[in-house]
């Protein structure tokens, strides 16, 4: 009795599904212990339900927010990524100096460093923005909306998160206004 116990312990290890896994592209149905009877002579064998691979959302809505497809033959070369991603951070780190003379904050800081930018907001939060050479996104985590990743949308001239479309710029101008009480202007033509 007490090895089947021992076995099972094991072998729940295994199959637990992970915390940190959130992709609802897989889905798992529970362990179902098969052939165990109660004789302890007899154990049988352990068979585990098969998986279930879905491509598509499981309750899709007209209204569910849905990445927009990659148009792979737009993306940037290496040379023009950095060279977009590289103006990009250099003209927010500009103007994120120029807003912490205006605002009162405390521990209001900006710091650019191994190509990334750092703006501490004190007790507010602090944002990370650095780029992603491979992806060719600019990767965004912010104390408001979490983590974003940008791509550059040739028609729109500016990073864009595909997931919900917002535009680099406007989503720091929001929260910055939202945080610290200040408007922002991050538009390249100021």
């Amino acid at each position: 009795m007490d090895t089947k116990f021992i076995l099972l312990r094991r072998l729940a290890r295994f199959v637990k599904p992970s915390l940190t896994h959130r992709s609802s592209s897989v889905l798992l149905e529970p362990l179902r212990l098969i052939g165990f009877s109660e004789n302890k002579s007899s154990y049988g064998s352990l068979i585990t339900a098969p998986r279930n691979f879905c491509s598509s959302p499981l309750n899709p809505s007209s209204d569910s927010q849905v990445p927009t497809a990659i148009d792979y033959h737009s993306l940037l070369q290496e040379d023009e990524f950095h060279r977009l991603a590289n103006s990009t951070i250099h003209d927010l780190q500009e103007k994120f100096e120029e807003y912490g003379d205006i605002v009162q904050v405390d521990g209001f800081d900006v710091d650019y460093g191994n190509e990334v930018l750092t703006l501490k907001l004190g007790a507010l939060g602090t944002y990370v923005l650095n780029k992603q050479t491979p992806n060719r996104q600019i990767w965004l985590s912010s104390p408001v909306s979490g983590p974003s990743r940008f791509d550059w949308d040739r028609s729109a001239q500016a990073w864009v998160y595909r997931r919900t479309r917002a535009n680099l710029s406007k989503i720091f101008e929001s929260e910055l206004e939202q945080l610290c009480g200040e408007p922002i202007n991050l538009s390249s033509s100021s």
